[in-house]
């Protein structure tokens, strides 16, 4: 029975990862993702009200703005010590979003205020019923949308600030095996749903030192994610029944947190037509040290839990280029993002790596309020040998993936 326990519980807990790690999506602005996900210090669109509030006040009149990406990661596994047994996740497409209108409130006004509503998290990663892993993760759905009203105000003509308030939701859905099997050879199956929110806020302040040199700072505040009533529900055999909660069913409480992000960066217009820009992105990872799970029905099968993570603080750094070619401009740029995770607390349910992202966009405006934007961008890493220790699996794994974007903005 304690296998069980082990197998039944300690999945629960990992499958929270998947709300960081390689699901945090950088793909909140069309034109930010084409230049390696840099755009703090320039307010290219509304997409400022994510990137940098500050910027918000520079945007001629209001803005409508929107945009959608298409995520299907690979994820390679290879078995360790022998190497003889490989698996590929399922393919399994998820579109994160993002939905922005904004602008100064009056012509000559230097207040600004704006709306965001985005996904910085989501993703899914489909593996088999019968894989190895499968006591550990067989799927994994998440969806989150964060809401932000801001505020924004030109102080003068060098320095800009903003502030805006986030709402966060989310859900999560798994399942996993567990290892009891029934007269028919079926293994047992554990499914978890669940409904979390948070809040936070996002900062920022956008400087233009001269008429070619701009510089941004933003900071994203930790989000707490709270699932207050998530849904745990187990298929066994029957003679099993009785060491799960009656019913075969539970709820149970978690504390998500979501990391705190600081980002400096700075743009300058090298010619009339090309713009270079750069960041330097801190995520405070630390936070996210252990998990633990308040399970409303404990039994001989169902501990409540507490599971190490000990991420890491990471440093990222980001670069891109914008060259406006009459109605046209084409984008292009690149990312090195370092895994928070450790080397002995991978889970096949969030698989990460360090990161190399190449991208490339473009965007044509048919008329002089309308743009449409195309992105394209390439996140790929080295073959990273783990164990997640909870449950003594070792591996190797690999991501590759290729996101295409759409999206539009209109300026009333």
């Amino acid at each position: 029975m304690k296998k069980i326990c082990l197998f039944t519980a300690s999945a629960i807990a990992v499958s929270s990862m998947a709300f960081a790690g390689s699901f945090q999506l950088n793909l909140q602005g069309i034109r930010q993702t084409a230049m390696g996900g840099s755009g703090v210090a320039m307010p290219w669109d509304a997409s400022a009200i994510f990137f940098n509030p500050g910027g918000l006040a520079r945007l001629d009149g209001i803005q409508a703005y929107a945009s959608v990406n298409l995520v299907n990661p690979g994820v390679r596994y290879v078995q360790a010590p022998t190497g003889g047994y490989t698996y590929e996740t399922n393919s399994h497409t998820s579109t994160p979003f993002a939905v922005y209108v904004g602008g100064r409130v009056s012509k000559d006004s230097k207040l600004a205020v704006g709306l965001g509503i985005y996904t910085p998290f989501g993703s899914s990663a489909h593996w088999d019923d019968n894989w190895v892993g499968r006591y550990i993760t067989q799927t994994i759905s998440l969806q989150s949308i964060f809401f932000q009203p801001t505020v924004s105000y030109r102080i003068n003509d060098f320095v800009s600030v903003g502030a805006g308030f986030v709402y966060a939701i989310g859900s999560v859905d798994i399942t996993k095996a567990i290892p009891l099997m029934d007269m028919q050879g079926n293994e047992g199956q554990a499914k978890l749903k669940g409904n979390a929110n948070g809040i936070g806020f996002n900062l920022g302040v956008q400087l233009k030192a001269t008429d070619k040199l701009n510089f941004g700072i933003s900071y994203r505040s930790k989000v707490k994610m709270d699932v207050n009533s998530g849904d745990a529900t187990f298929t066994v055999p029957k003679s099993a029944a009785g060491n799960f909660p009656a019913g075969l069913a539970t709820d149970f409480k978690s504390k998500l947190p979501l990391p705190e992000i600081l980002t400096v960066g700075a743009s300058y217009k090298a010619t009339r037509d090309l713009t270079i820009q750069a960041d330097v992105v801190f995520a405070g990872w630390k936070t996210y040290d252990s998990l633990s799970f308040d399970f409303a029905e404990n039994t001989a099968a169902l501990k409540d839990t507490h599971d190490p993570r000990s991420y890491k603080n990471t440093v990222a750094f980001r670069l891109g280029g914008h060259y406006q070619i009459g109605q046209f401009a084409v984008m292009a740029g690149g990312a090195y993002d370092p895994t928070p995770t450790r080397d002995n607390l991978l889970s096949p349910d969030a698989v990460d790596a360090n990161r190399i992202t190449l991208s490339c966009g473009a965007s044509y405006q048919p008329i002089p309020k309308l743009s449409i934007m195309a992105v394209l961008n390439y996140t790929t890493t080295a073959k990273r040998d783990v164990t997640y220790d909870p449950a003594n699996f070792k591996g190797a794994y690999q991501i590759k993936s290729l996101l295409p974007g759409l999206g539009i903005s209109y300026n009333f």
